[in-house]
């Protein structure tokens, strides 16, 4: 099966060995995306703006993969401080309005760049798993 990196400028540089995705056939497997802006590369913001920030830079991976935020199968959500948990819900609830996918979310003691959230997805693009 062949493997192909995915890259955009639109979303934050891999700030470790890795890419921002990976896709094999028709199944993409993205990074754990923080909340970096891709122009500035900080992070900034309460639970609310890292979580937008976070999906626009799954979703601009998304894209450059030829699929779409509607595509994603699976998400994996890692956050620092359960408190925050309603806050990142209501958001990634607006990007994910119908058949949202299957989630897992866990809590952290930290992440890099100290942000509050990460999170990683796997999606489905075009034809059949």
């Amino acid at each position: 099966m062949k493997k192909e990196i995915i890259h955009t400028p639109r979303a934050p540089k891999a700030i470790g060995p890795y890419s921002q995705a990976i896709k094999t056939s028709n199944l993409l497997f993205t990074s754990g995306q923080l909340p970096i802006d891709p122009v500035t590369g900080e992070v900034s913001g309460d639970i609310s703006v890292q979580t937008r920030r976070v999906l626009e830079n799954l979703t601009a991976i998304l894209n450059a993969a030829g699929g779409s935020i509607d595509d994603v199968i699976k998400a994996t959500v890692f956050i620092t401080d359960l408190s925050n948990f309603g806050a990142m819900n209501s958001v990634y609830s607006s990007y994910f309005k119908t058949s949202p996918p299957a989630r897992s979310t866990v809590e952290v003691s930290g992440l890099a760049k100290n942000a509050l959230v990460e999170i990683e997805v796997v999606a489905q693009i075009g034809g059949e798993g």
